[in-house]
């Protein structure tokens, strides 16, 4: 059976194996057996604002609810909403988000939360697709009860508010918020409301089809429209699940997570705030944030490729600030997951504290040139630095680059596609080092 769990949780086309009824209805009978193993009696369901997220409810709702165990529905809301309310209610023992983050509404995909909001661990995963293949249908006594959970929202946006010490901005920030047509649709308006912010929102309405289309973190071109023509301190922009945020400044210019980290990293730092220094960012991130963090005498420390990866590299350092330039941003002390709006109230907050527009603090961190290009190559996947012509390639192009720039190449994890991206100080520059070495791929594997 081929392994159902990615890089974060199942996903797939809605309707389709994986993403069916009946593989929900194993799941959620699986994540049942995951909150009694952990003593609790309760799974949390949540869900975004994709035409087959009822269609998935109902069914994971229906597996856990055989194994004997009561659901609580959540409704739509943010994916970190659901890990919030694993930490505050007593009885959860595991949570599922069904959502597919930034893909297209007929992608769909189940993450799933343990008890107190952790993410599951590699065991407990292989555990929970022992229990998917070797699924039966055994009659039960006690069938759990199915109910929903009315307040799940004002909770979360309390929680929300509760970290942060504002109360009342005079004058208040101008925001333009994109919902993205998903999670955050209804809950952007009860966070960013208007005794705290001017806010303006957009892409909010969603309709089941059209979630990330054309809108939100993958695409912000209404967002800097919408900051410039109202004359806005800030544009924020979330995905379909609203675990990720993406900024746009007061001068139009987008702003991704490597710049937000080095903001807020440098302002922790400046209130003796960033615990044991340093800040986790994936080998993805960009250049500059490397040199960013070096000037503000700040530990870098990188790892692989995934929130979930920058999360154990933050519990293992003990760093309490981590992030990928995708905008998925980890503040420890405030939330166990990545938390888009949780991210957003961080950034206000660098504002309101410093007096500085976003654009002013944005040039902490210059941004290197980055060019990014994938070349087919063969599926038996050769190990390329042992071909003497891409290998030398990639020496020579890492020693014009010198400390002003680097190289990373990767296969990818799911196609047949060598990845290469090279960062240097021009463009021009870094886009004939990144054809040198991709030209050298083609003609050798």
């Amino acid at each position: 059976m081929t392994r159902l769990f990615g890089t974060d949780g199942i996903r797939g086309r809605a309707n389709t194996h994986p993403m069916t009824c009946e593989t929900a209805l194993k799941v959620g009978r699986a994540a049942a057996v995951l909150a009694q193993d952990l003593g609790q009696n309760q799974v949390v369901i949540g869900k975004d604002t994709r035409i087959s997220g009822d269609m998935l409810e109902a069914a994971l709702a229906a597996g856990a609810a055989s194994a004997g165990v009561d659901v609580g529905l959540a409704g739509v809301i943010p994916t970190p909403g659901v890990a919030f309310l694993l930490s505050c209610l007593n009885r959860a023992g595991a949570g599922i988000v069904i959502s597919a983050s930034h893909n297209p509404f007929h992608d769909n995909g189940i993450k799933i939360f343990q008890k107190g909001g952790l993410k599951l661990t590699d065991d407990q995963e292989d555990a929970i697709e022992c229990h998917i293949r070797d699924f039966q249908n055994v009659p039960r006594d006690n069938v759990g009860k199915i109910s929903i959970i009315p307040d799940s929202l004002k909770m979360y946006t309390r929680f929300l508010l509760g970290r942060f010490p504002f109360r009342k901005l005079s004058p208040r920030i101008r925001l333009v918020v994109d919902a993205s047509n998903g999670a955050a649709s209804e809950i952007c308006r009860m966070v960013f409301h208007d005794r705290l912010f001017d806010a303006t929102f957009i892409h909010d309405h969603p309709d089941g089809f059209n979630i990330n289309k054309d809108c939100g973190s993958q695409h912000t071109l209404d967002l800097k429209e919408q900051v410039l023509a109202r004359g806005a301190d800030l544009g924020i922009a979330f995905d379909g699940d609203a675990d990720r945020m993406i900024a746009v400044d007061d001068k139009g210019d987008e702003i991704t997570g490597d710049r937000i980290l080095a903001i807020c990293a440098r302002h922790s730092k400046e209130k003796n705030q960033l615990k044991n220094n340093m800040v986790v960012s994936t080998i993805m991130s960009n250049f500059g944030l490397t040199r960013a963090l070096e000037s503000l005498g700040i530990d870098h420390i990188k790892t692989g490729v995934g929130d979930r990866q920058v999360l154990a590299k933050m519990v293992q350092s003990g760093a309490v600030m981590g992030g990928e330039d995708s905008g998925h941003m980890i503040f420890l002390e405030d939330h166990t997951t990545g938390d888009g709006m949780l991210s957003a109230l961080r950034l206000i907050t660098v504002m309101a504290e410093t007096d500085r527009s976003l654009s002013e603090l944005a040039a902490v961190m210059k941004v290197y040139p980055q060019v990014l290009k994938n070349v087919m190559v063969d599926a038996s996947r050769p190990d390329f630095m042992q071909i003497p012509a891409i290998a030398t390639a990639i020496k020579e192009v890492e020693a014009e680059l010198a400390e002003k720039g680097r190289v990373l190449v990767r296969y990818s994890g799911t196609q047949p596609l060598l990845r290469v991206m090279v960062e240097g100080p021009k463009k021009a520059v870094t886009a004939a080092c990144c054809e040198k070495i991709c030209h050298a791929i083609r003609e050798n594997i």
